[in-house]
């Protein structure tokens, strides 16, 4: 039997970039999509859940039972947002997510994507707001990684999901490919995010605390589970 995932975000460029790693792997036997958006993509693997928002109330109608771990990519930029908007649909959104799967799932593991220099005591309020975040996790008992990466290039299909975004990032590519070959430290790909994740998932012991960006596209040296037989 293989590994059985809740992926929180499919919809979003970084998310994109997961779910297509995780269809791939033959050893994930499973792939339930939480999302609040339409998401066009068919797979056997895949199941969908479909919610207007992750609120308590409907977080607590989902069947979440059986998964073995969860991996969050959700949240938004916080381009225009207040600090009190973007820890509402950052933290509270987390921790809100993080309690419907650990009630579920006791023992599950927990990967999330937080941000470079993500810091509950930093003077910049992404980064400030990111460590809340990761604090969520400190608190929830459950075993989790927080991985960081920088800026972010979709490769392999992955497309962000509003308009303006997208016509940015294909007229950036060139500036963005570059940046990953001579700054390894603060670019990466979507590709790169969802290979560090597989890797998160399938380990059969203890897992880093944190990967910071320059370590994503690395092979970590995580121990992974032996495959099933049978």
């Amino acid at each position: 039997m293989g590994k059985k995932v809740l992926l929180v975000g499919a919809t979003g460029l970084v998310g994109q970039g997961v779910l297509h790693v995780f269809l791939q792997a033959p050893d994930i036997d499973r792939v339930t999509a939480l999302v609040r958006r339409p998401l066009a993509v068919g797979h056997p693997k895949l199941r969908v859940l479909q919610v207007a928002g992750f609120s308590a109330p409907a977080l607590a109608t989902l069947d979440l039972s059986g998964i073995d771990a969860c991996v969050y990519c959700a949240g938004p930029l916080p381009l225009g947002m207040s600090e009190v908007s973007y820890r509402e649909a950052t933290v509270a959104t987390l921790s809100r997510v993080v309690d419907a799967y650990a009630a579920a799932k006791p023992g599950g593991f927990i990967a999330y994507v937080s941000g470079k220099g993500a810091d509950a005591h930093s003077r910049l309020m992404p980064a400030r707001v990111k460590g809340e975040a990761e604090q969520v996790l400190a608190r929830c008992e459950l075993p989790h990684t927080n991985v960081r990466p920088g800026v972010v290039r979709p490769v392999a299909g992955a497309i962000s999901p509003h308009l303006l975004r997208r016509r940015l990032y294909a007229l950036g590519q060139p500036v963005l490919a570059a940046g990953a070959r001579l700054l390894p430290g603060v670019f990466t790909t979507t590709q790169a995010i969802g290979e560090c994740m597989l890797q998160l998932v399938r380990a059969s012991g203890p897992r880093p605390a944190v990967v910071e960006n320059i370590r994503i596209g690395t092979t970590m040296a995580i121990p992974r589970a032996p495959a099933a037989h049978g």
